[in-house]
C-alpha cells in the first residue's frame, strides 16, 4: 500500500480547552470532520500534558527549564486526504501553542470496503 491508496486520515491534536471552539470550527471549514451526511464529527479526550520549555522557546504556558504539567484536550477528527494540508494549516493558524503536537494517522480503508 502506498500513500495514494489512502483516502482518509485521523488527525490528532493536543490543545488547551480554551482553543477548542476555534480549532474545531477552523478544521470543519478546512474540510475535516465530515463523515457521511454529518459534519463537525470529532472526539475529545481529557489528558494531562507534560513538557519542559528549553532555551529559545516561547511557551504558551510554563517557565524555561522547568518541568510543567497541565490539563489538555486531545481532539481526534477524520479528514480526507485532499484536505489534510488545509486542516494542518487551520490548526497551526488557530492553535495558541508555539509547537502544537499534531499527528496524522492513515486509516486503512480496504478493511471497511
Amino acid at each position: 500500500m502506498n500513500r495514494s491508496d489512502i483516502q482518509n486520515y485521523k488527525i490528532e491534536v493536543y490543545l488547551p480547552e480554551e482553543a477548542l471552539e476555534a480549532i474545531q470550527t477552523a478544521l470543519n471549514k478546512a474540510g475535516a470532520g465530515f463523515v457521511g451526511n454529518y459534519d463537525h464529527v470529532f472526539a475529545i479526550t481529557q489528558v494531562t500534558g507534560n513538557w519542559r520549555p528549553l532555551a529559545g522557546s516561547s511557551p504558551y504556558q510554563g517557565t524555561l527549564g522547568k518541568m510543567e504539567s497541565a490539563p489538555e484536550l486531545k481532539m481526534e477528527i477524520d479528514c480526507r486526504s485532499e484536505f489534510v494540508s488545509q486542516a494542518i494549516l487551520a490548526i497551526r493558524t488557530n492553535h495558541p501553542y508555539e509547537e502544537p503536537l499534531i499527528r496524522v494517522i492513515p486509516i486503512l480503508n480496504e478493511w471497511f470496503d
